[in-house]
């Protein structure tokens, strides 16, 4: 449990601040501000992606479930706080946001390097942080980082390598690509398989927790997965997606490769688990504890796993983008790491 309530208390009131929200009122009018240049700096940040991204984070900082969160950590105050290093990915709104919450509770202090198509949301949070609380904790750069003892850092496997290079000697948590797969049975409910809709469409599908393949078993009707899919049908709407969709369809068609698509999402019979912007992979399976053993050997590629299945940590349908505050990126508590620093 944290020993300092101010900080606590400013994060309980950030989350009832973006709770309500709603884009209309004057007394936001900072924030809407800042969410149409977010917009304007990275199309795939919507009104509504921003939105839900709001309601979700709203909902997870309620008082009880940061308090369950901390229950299980002794957060001693820090006489001579280190600084933190903190690189993160921008690929959809507030990507990286509990990397600077951790922070923010462990008595650290962070230099702060977004995205460079995502420099507006995570500055308005972090400054209403420290405005209600009256400490300073987070400054930001786009320079070369100086003077620090540790590192986060969160990026693809190109950059991971490149991290690792420069970061190696330091104490660190590097991040590279992990893709949210799924697993069924053929025996889930209509809301289930929205779910599954919700995992593989919200952000663009543009999130490592996305859903990104789906395991089904042998004879399962993919028309099922359509079906869950269909009320994200608007998405085709969208250029930047549909622009996407049209390019990988033409790849698809021009290679032979057989596919599925329902006029805004394709479905491929594919092993890997990262797949092209508007297409999801899916492959086969005859039993299941084996299906269980591979995932588990595979667990470095996998950010998180989708199922009403006994599968060690397995989320429920339509959970992957609303992580509880102790679920890590990576599998790695980052509150221990922080605190042990």
């Amino acid at each position: 449990m944290t020993s300092n309530l101010k900080r606590l208390k400013a994060l309980v009131k950030l989350g009832d601040h973006l709770l309500q929200y709603n884009g209309e009122q004057s007394s936001y009018r900072s924030l809407s501000n800042l969410i149409e240049k977010a917009n304007a700096a990275n199309s795939w940040f919507t009104a509504n992606s921003i939105q839900k991204a709001f309601s979700d984070w709203g909902n997870a900082l309620s008082e009880k479930r940061i308090l369950n969160w901390l229950e299980p950590y002794e957060i001693r105050p820090k006489n001579n706080p280190k600084n933190v290093a903190i690189i993160l990915a921008g690929n959809i709104p507030l990507v990286g946001f509990h990397d600077l919450i951790c922070l923010w509770l462990s008595g650290q202090n962070a230099t702060v390097k977004l995205a460079s198509k995502d420099t507006h949301l995570l500055p308005y949070m972090t400054a209403f942080l420290e405005q209600e609380s009256g400490e300073k904790c987070f400054q930001y750069t786009s320079e070369p980082f100086t003077n620090f003892d540790a590192v986060i850092a969160t990026g693809s496997n190109n950059s991971g390598r490149y991290f690792e290079h420069y970061f190696g000697a330091y104490p660190n948590i590097i991040r590279k690509n992990r893709n949210g797969v799924a697993v069924l049975n053929g025996k889930e409910s209509d809301q289930e398989l929205i779910g599954l809709g919700n995992d593989v469409m919200h952000y663009f599908g543009l999130g490592c927790r996305n859903v990104s393949k789906i395991y089904i078993p042998n004879g399962f009707d993919l028309d099922l997965i359509f079906g869950g899919l269909y009320p994200h049908a608007e998405v085709i709407q969208h250029a930047k997606y549909a622009n996407n969709y049209d390019y990988n369809k033409a790849v698809f068609l021009m290679s032979e490769f057989d596919f599925l698509e329902n006029g805004f999402l394709m479905l491929k019979n594919d092993a890997s688990f990262s797949a092209p912007i508007a297409c999801l992979h899916y492959e086969y399976y005859s039993d299941f504890e084996e299906l269980n053993k591979e995932l588990h050997a595979m667990s470095e590629n996998i950010q998180c796993i989708v199922s009403n299945l006994p599968i060690k940590d397995a989320i429920p349908f339509g959970k992957a983008q609303q992580p509880e505050l102790h679920e890590y990126a990576d599998g790695i508590d980052t509150l221990t790491f922080l605190e042990d620093l």
